[in-house]
């Protein structure tokens, strides 16, 4: 990729307000993808480069949405681009999360609040089993068989009585190469 010959404090700022303002109107994923593309695109720079970048944040794990700052942050503006961009993407979801984080902190010992966390509680653990289901579904598209039943039902066991997560992923992995082979 081609880095630009003279950057300057303005390209610098211009990506700090594009990637505010995407995590500020948006909650990452594909919406950030699209805002950040009509952002981008023509403007900084290339849709071949974006492409690049959408790609290489899709590889590496971690936050989509620090990556792509990252990327393009470099790709565009150097190294302090990029931190210029970085910086303008994790300032909205700290802000959110220190807001939320100190009302939470402030208002824990009132009863309005111990409702409301036994309110959110269920819905939260339906959603985890919803996604954990279409996580389920997608990973035996082709047919649900014995093998599945048998990693689903041996990580279910191994989480209850409590080994922890990153082990379970680990022998599941392991096991899902020995029997789907």
């Amino acid at each position: 990729m081609k880095k630009p010959t003279r950057i300057t404090f303005t390209a610098w700022l211009r990506l700090f307000w594009i990637f505010l303002k995407v995590n500020l109107l948006t909650t990452a994923g594909p919406t950030s993808v699209g805002l950040l593309y009509k952002e981008t695109v023509g403007k900084i720079l290339t849709e071949v480069q974006f492409v690049e970048a959408v790609g290489f944040s899709n590889l590496v794990p971690g936050s989509e949405a620090l990556k792509l700052a990252m990327f393009i942050g470099y790709a565009s503006g150097g190294l302090a681009g990029m931190f210029a961009a970085l910086l303008g993407a994790i300032i909205p979801p700290t802000a959110i999360m220190l807001t939320v984080a100190s009302i939470l902190i402030r208002f824990q010992a009132q009863d309005w609040m111990k409702h409301l966390i036994k309110g959110i509680t269920p819905a939260v653990g339906v959603l985890m089993a919803l996604i954990a289901w279409q996580l389920f579904r997608a990973g035996t598209s082709k047919s649900l068989n014995w093998r599945s039943i048998l990693l689903a039902s041996l990580s279910f066991i191994a989480l209850y009585f409590g080994i922890p997560p990153q082990y379970v992923l680990i022998g599941a992995s392991i096991l899902g190469v020995i029997l789907f082979r």
